[in-house]
């Protein structure tokens, strides 16, 4: 993995589900409790280009791991991240209620000039947090990934 602020034991793999998480790691970010293990670092992502990710996020395979502030402005020196259109917000369900517990959203990152790249960011927020501490839900949990659609 390319994270190297987390000591962890050889074989270990990061593949949680969406429920996983909103639940074990985004709500407990958000609500100040621990989490173990502590794996996913906090970053702001905006003055990254998707790229310059390796070493600062947390990676297994493809994929990068990492919280972030929650901003309206999703650019980069580079170029930005957009909607991806026909996918609105998805929502995460318990699997043992079906209640919602999050909501995800897909980004593309459009170079400068306006061209699409193959990066695409999986942005999830919480749901149904309480108010006293929606104020500390800022923090959102973000995977970024490059996919070779052609």
């Amino acid at each position: 993995m390319g994270s190297s602020t987390v000591n962890l034991p050889p074989g270990f793999r990061f593949c949680p589900s969406d429920e996983e998480l909103v639940v074990h790691f985004l709500h407990r970010k958000a609500a100040l409790l621990p989490c173990h293990p502590d794996v996913i670092p906090d970053l702001g992502l905006y003055p990254y280009d998707p790229w310059q990710l390796d070493g600062k996020a947390l990676s297994e395979g493809k994929q990068r791991y990492f919280y972030s502030r929650r901003t309206q402005n999703k650019i980069t020196s580079n170029g930005c991240w957009k909607p991806m259109a026909g996918r609105g917000e998805e929502l995460v369900l318990a699997s043992d209620s079906n209640k919602t517990v999050g909501t995800k959203r897909y980004f593309l990152f459009y170079t400068a000039d306006g061209i699409r790249t193959n990066w695409v960011m999986e942005e999830y927020r919480l749901s149904g947090f309480g108010t006293s501490a929606s104020t500390k839900t800022r923090n959102r949990r973000k995977q970024v990934r490059e996919s070779h659609r052609n």
